[in-house]
């Protein structure tokens, strides 16, 4: 029986997933490690609203475990030595360098831990794969592993995270599947019941899905392309819908409402991000390429090629709304979160609008109720390099109040669903405006007929010609 977890890395997944771990197995000593003192420091802080992770929930999660079975700690090599099961829960960034570059995963940081795991091991353990990775992964953390010199044992397990940033801790709790992945020797066999038994305390058995390592590992690779293949879909009949009067939310309503097809993840907007849906989807087109599958490769890339010309189509929509420049001209953005109710913004839409906005000297002012100054400046720094084109970050500012970041403005644009918008005063903001008042709800979430009686300008995602 487990008794002692470890968990590499202390971010989005790692923190809340074994935070939640925690909370349900009280018996069980659950340590994060993380080689980021200040990120650290952030999850023992006594000011739980400073966690490092935002998520509803997540705080009251952590006050309970922490301190009785929950830490976080620097000193990675002790907990290794001291676990019986190790998540390895690191970040998987898209190749920036060498062979395939921009679209394969860079695996760098999961080989790191598997070196530094068989290093410093000095009994038998279980070594679970948290990080989304590609398939066939586990077989070279096992290579490592098992050339560890001090005569241990491994297993490997595949056990992907499929949370929803903004809901996690919900879809912690109550999950559609918990998916374990292993080997099908008697000793693989034995690791996949044990972390069976620690997801059992609270899920029930029937949704714990076994697979051997490899089906695991594609699964959530599979999961991620079909959801994100989802919004493309829609957002590319919403463009269709602002030329021919259709209405895309009817659309989405009338064939969500077929049995086959669902309702789910057919909202238009002006795209998806977060750190899975394109990182996923291009590991993806990377593996079928590897693999002489150019057919395959060629389809799912296409979605990625729909969802950047969703967000250039957003931008250009206020350049042209604009009478077609906004040098000079002050933007407020409203959301800066690649969604709502989370802090993160990796590939959040709002990022590549603004870098847009920017190369044509708009003036830009941010509001985001989670997302700090120096992260947003962070993001613009990192497009910029991305792109080699830069832009003059004095147009940027970050304000902590939405009427300030409104106020003269000649435009607003909508870049996340936080609830918030929805309640604001609208006829103060409108007032405060230069005129004519311009309102490009990127998310479909205000109320346009209330707007447009205020005296807004109002361009919504595939709404109308």
């Amino acid at each position: 029986m487990i008794k002692s977890i470890c968990c590499i890395g202390a971010g989005y997944v790692g923190g809340p997933t074994m935070a939640v771990i925690a909370q349900k197995c009280p018996e069980i000593r659950v340590t994060v490690v993380d080689v980021n003192p200040a990120r650290i420091a952030a999850w023992n802080s006594a000011d739980l609203d400073g966690l490092p992770v935002y998520e509803p929930g997540l705080k009251e999660v952590v006050a309970e475990a922490r301190g009785r079975n929950l830490f976080f700690s620097t000193d990675i090599e002790e907990n290794i030595r001291n676990a019986q099961m190790i998540f390895i829960s690191v970040n998987t960034p898209t190749k920036d360098y060498g062979v395939g570059k921009g679209k394969a995963a860079d695996l760098k940081y999961v080989e790191l831990c598997a070196r530094q795991i068989a290093a410093v091991a000095e009994s038998d353990k279980i070594v679970v794969e948290k990080s989304t990775l590609p398939v066939r992964t586990a077989e070279s953390i096992k290579t490592i592993l098992d050339n560890n010199g001090h005569k241990c044992r491994f297993e490997v397990l595949s056990n992907p995270e499929f949370l929803a940033e903004g809901t996690a801790i919900a879809d912690l709790y109550n999950p559609d599947r918990v998916l374990i992945g292993g080997s099908t020797t008697p000793s693989g066999q034995a690791a996949i019941e044990e972390l069976t038994a620690i997801y059992a305390h609270w899920v029930p058995r029937q949704r714990i899905l076994h697979t051997n390592v490899w089906s695991s590992e594609l699964s959530k690779l599979t999961a991620n392309a079909f959801l994100a293949q989802r919004i493309s879909s829609i957002n590319a009949i919403s463009a269709l819908c602002e030329q021919t009067g259709a209405n895309v939310d009817e659309i989405a309503r009338a064939i969500g409402a077929d049995s086959r097809i669902g309702s789910k993840f057919l909202k238009a907007s002006v795209g998806f991000g977060g750190s899975c849906f394109q990182k996923d989807i291009l590991n993806l087109v990377y593996l079928c390429r590897h693999f002489n599958l150019p057919v395959v490769a060629d389809y799912w890339e296409q979605v990625i090629i729909m969802n950047d010309y969703q967000k250039n189509r957003f931008a250009a929509q206020i350049i042209d709304r604009l009478f077609n420049t906004v040098s000079g001209k002050k933007i407020a953005m409203l959301g800066w979160a690649f969604k709502k109710d989370t802090n993160d913004t990796r590939e959040s839409p709002a990022i590549y609008v603004a870098y847009e906005l920017l190369q044509d000297k708009a003036i830009l002012e941010v509001y985001d109720p989670k997302v700090t100054e120096e992260q947003i400046f962070k993001d613009i720094e990192y497009v910029s390099n991305a792109y080699g084109i830069p832009v003059d970050t004095a147009l940027l500012k970050v304000r902590r109040c939405p009427y300030q970041a409104t106020e003269n403005a000649h435009a607003i644009a909508v870049l996340t669903e936080w609830d918030e918008f929805k309640t604001y005063d609208w006829k103060r903001i409108y007032d405060s405006m230069l005129k004519p008042a311009f309102l490009f709800d990127g998310r479909n979430i205000l109320n346009t007929s209330e707007l447009s009686a205020i005296g807004f300008q109002i361009k919504t995602i595939g709404r109308g010609v």
